[in-house]
């Protein structure tokens, strides 16, 4: 009996320490139907990073583009086609208050770096992606129109 709850205490502590991480994705890395379609609608991009993300339910490709002096961010289906363009948040007050009771329950600390509106291209609701520091690690986190956090992974 005092095995069997070694090995379960073991087991929940390594399930535990398994922390999702995320990854910029390179130019390379970003499927060629997407990346045609961004040199479709952006000849002149001069730095191009992705990310994969999920909102609305469905597989998506943050790209991040950089075109002269402006800073893009555009989601993109798996298939290439254009998704919806995300809008950065420069003052985090417009973020639905309770997305600061769920990050104060999500972590114990936290600074918001950065803030992206994805309003739904059917016209109904919108998404949000943060980039959050705590405890001296970074974090993506995904969080509903509502304010409830749909993903949080590390990056």
């Amino acid at each position: 009996m005092r095995k069997y709850f070694l090995n379960l205490i073991f087991a929940i502590w390594a399930i535990s320490s398994i922390s999702v991480n995320a990854e910029l994705l390179t130019k390379e890395s970003i499927p060629e139907k997407i990346m045609t379609e961004i040199y479709k609608r952006h000849p002149d991009a001069l730095k191009i990073k992705a990310e994969q993300k999920k909102h609305f339910g469905q597989e998506l490709y943050a790209i991040y583009i950089k075109e002269g002096e402006n800073n893009l961010i555009e989601f993109y289906r798996p298939t290439g086609h254009f998704f919806v363009s995300g809008e950065k948040i420069e003052g985090f007050k417009m973020l639905p208050p309770e997305v600061e009771d769920n990050l104060k329950t999500a972590f114990t600390t936290y600074e918001i770096k950065e803030a992206i509106l994805i309003p739904n291209p059917n016209g109904s609701g919108e998404e949000y992606d943060l980039s959050v520091d705590s405890s001296g690690n970074t974090y993506s986190v995904s969080v509903s129109g509502k304010g409830n956090i749909i993903k949080k992974v590390r990056y």
